[in-house]
């Protein structure tokens, strides 16, 4: 068996006419190696052959195959194992292709997986082959072009449910017990039906690239459940796959959720990878070329830059590097038909060499791509070196963590009106320039990262003791209150509390200007018992309990959006002007001075109208019950956090909805 040169563009494995075309990049290898195993037996490895072509750094070679799909391969790459200069080749590991569409087998950790010899420091040099515990890489054929069927729902219209793949469905009863956890169970007629029902138009997923768990997890026999930890960057997720074909039961699973409405916006993970720090495994990037693919530290470059906090940083600074992330995004755009992307530690992505900057060549391309320019791009907008919100040019989308923190803080009863107003009405303060509407904002009350909703208002503090790190991990500054008991608690007017706060959480969330996310299962009071880190919990802690849904606040959780779909003056694109906000003290009078700066307020009122549509939102968050003096002419309630509202009067942690009244006093400007 032999190669021909082949060609060096597209980089990966490429069925071409006749057999499959490789290419791989890298700039510093002496000699690239093809793995060829059998696919009767994976373990087998019958042909190792050197890549005989060689182009600007990309190595490449033609395979004759009469059925390429069959194609087991890896890759071996020869070249210094010179740690102080950066590099680490040892081609003694198998690796894997980044540009691989799917996986035989998984990693499994083994010492062989290391370059270099466990006790002996990272400089010694390993020769036993990693090929046992590796994962053969698959040629997988392109899917088949057809018609878009992306909803491409306006933002105005987003209501955003984030979602993790396999916690969603794993314990719901009415979905099939072989689709649990799988694409198929997000996509069976009993999950979509949840969603529809609801009236979420996208969701958002935790990260689906292939990923691996970290060695500190696996010794503790734990996983990597949220899969922040990506090694395959066009591959979905075999654990998340029912039979052999990951890649057509993701497609499928995006086409059905389209035909239900819904937009799939993937959690992508560009920033690092989980061959970790130099102490890590090699499993791709760090034996092909870890002085490119890398970002080095300057002063020892035996060590990696780690503003991520997981141990590496992609150096999107290299044209090969940023060339992968935006193959990987075209991919996934294109040929899967996502709706748009969610960036982990975006920052990291647009960093240069005096750290983030909006001159980013990342940030450069993502804005003028044909593909990515039809798709939503969201950032979470922070990393170990860089808190950019609000930073981000014009197009994108970010997570607005000051508005979490916000609402969060005003209902604990440590912020007043100023603030709250401010998220309200867009944070325009953050996110008004550069031509940005209030949809740049995508406003949350809760995420994957912290307490749950039913948690929020459950717990003071952290209870991450089955995370194995000593209750160490996880923030320690949640905003959270228990309502006067930690935990779970038989005394009802507690439970009443807690009830009437995660519906006023809800109510401010889909009121506000910008897109609102919900955390998936927080509508039927998923809690993970006080675990505010449960990245690491595949387990009944991380997944939705469906038995013992609150299908009350489910219902109220429908109300909400739907109200907020309803009226234009709530989802509005634009943030909240002056010309047709009117902010109101609880006697009637529009807020003076005084008001925004009175320490003790705790209950106002935001009146609204747009397209002659009219709305009244009154909040209070004091500790005890509040009358609003507002003349109630045409006023009809529309839906309050309390079980049985009063108009105008409300509880302690209480928010009212009225609609469709006359404005009676001061009117708004036209």
């Amino acid at each position: 068996m032999t190669l021909e040169p082949g060609a060096p563009y597209p980089l990966g494995a490429t069925i071409v006419p006749g057999g499959v075309n490789f290419a791989l990049f890298s700039a510093n290898a002496t000699a690239v190696l093809l793995c060829l195993f059998d696919a009767g037996d994976p373990m087998r490895e019958t042909a190792r052959l050197a890549l005989p072509g060689r182009v600007d750094g990309v190595w490449h070679g033609f395979l004759a195959h009469e059925r390429p799909e069959t194609v087991l391969y890896g890759y071996r790459v020869e070249g210094p194992y010179a740690p102080e200069q950066g590099h680490r080749f040892n081609a003694h590991k198998l690796l894997i292709d980044p540009y691989a569409r799917g996986f035989a087998g998984a990693i499994r950790l083994d010492s062989a997986l290391f370059g270099y010899v466990e006790g002996q420091g990272t400089e010694s040099f390993d020769t036993r082959d990693s090929a046992p515990f590796m994962p053969r890489c698959r040629v997988v054929a392109p899917r088949e072009r057809r018609a878009s069927t992306r909803p491409r729902h306006p933002w105005s219209r987003l209501v955003i449910a984030e979602t993790h793949l396999k916690g969603f469905t794993r314990l719901n009863e009415a979905v099939p017990e072989a689709l649990r956890g799988r694409y198929g169970g997000l996509c069976d007629p009993a999950a979509v039906a949840h969603f529809s029902a609801l009236g979420v138009t996208a969701v958002e997923l935790l990260p689906v690239h292939e990923f691996y768990d970290e060695v500190a997890l696996t010794r503790r026999g734990l996983v990597n459940y949220w899969g922040y930890n990506s090694i395959g960057y066009f591959a979905p997720a075999a654990r998340y796959a029912a039979g052999t074909r990951p890649e057509a039961e993701f497609a499928g699973m995006v086409d059905a959720l389209h035909a239900a409405g819904l937009e799939v916006l993937l959690d992508v993970v560009y920033n690092h990878t989980a061959e970790n720090d130099e102490f890590g495994p090699t499993l791709c990037f760090r034996g092909i070329d870890n002085a490119s693919y890398y970002r080095l530290r300057d002063d020892d470059r035996r060590l990696y830059a780690n503003d991520t906090g997981c141990g590496n940083m992609l150096d999107l600074r290299h044209p090969r590097v940023l060339q992968m992330v935006m193959d990987s995004l075209r991919f996934w755009a294109g040929e899967m038909d996502v709706d748009g992307f969610r960036f982990d530690l975006a920052p990291i992505l647009a960093r240069g060499e005096a750290g983030y900057t909006r001159q980013a060549p990342f940030l450069a391309c993502a804005q003028q791509d044909p593909i990515l320019a039809e798709r939503r791009l969201i950032a979470e907008p922070w990393d170990l070196g860089a808190w950019a919100t609000g930073r981000f040019p014009a197009g994108w989308a970010e997570w607005n963590d000051a508005y979490r923190d916000t609402v969060r803080r005003f209902w604990k009863g440590e912020l007043g009106p100023a603030a709250l107003a401010g998220a309200l009405a867009g944070s325009a303060e953050t996110f008004a320039h550069d031509g940005r509407a209030a949809w740049a904002s995508v406003n949350f009350v809760t995420a994957h990262d912290g307490f749950t909703l039913a948690d929020l208002v459950s717990y003071a503090d952290k209870h991450n003791e089955a995370n194995g790190e000593g209750n160490r991990d996880g923030s320690d500054n949640s905003h959270s209150w228990n309502c006067g008991v930690e935990g779970p608690t038989d005394d009802p007017a507690i439970r009443a509390m807690r009830a009437r706060l995660q519906r006023s959480f809800l109510l401010t969330l889909l009121m506000s200007r910008g897109v609102p996310m919900l955390l998936a299962g927080d509508e039927i009071g998923r809690s993970q018992h006080g675990n505010n880190n449960a990245y690491c919990q595949d387990s009944p802690i991380g997944w939705t309990d469906w038995a013992t849904a609150d299908t009350a606040l489910a219902a109220f959780t429908t109300q909400a959006i739907a109200l907020r779909s309803a009226h234009p003056a709530l989802r509005a694109a634009a943030f909240l002007s002056d010309a047709e906000a009117a902010w109101l003290h609880p006697s009637g009078r529009v807020m003076g001075t005084g008001d925004w700066q009175d320490e003790g307020l705790r209950a106002f009122a935001l009146r609204v109208e747009r397209e002659r549509d009219r709305v009244l939102v009154l909040f209070n968050a004091g500790g005890s019950e509040v009358s609003f003096a507002i003349e109630p002419t045409g006023w009809e309630l529309a839906l309050g956090s309390e079980t049985a509202d009063a108009p105008f009067t409300l509880s302690p942690g209480a928010v009212q909805v009225l609609t469709g009244g006359d404005w009676q006093g001061d009117a708004p400007a036209r």
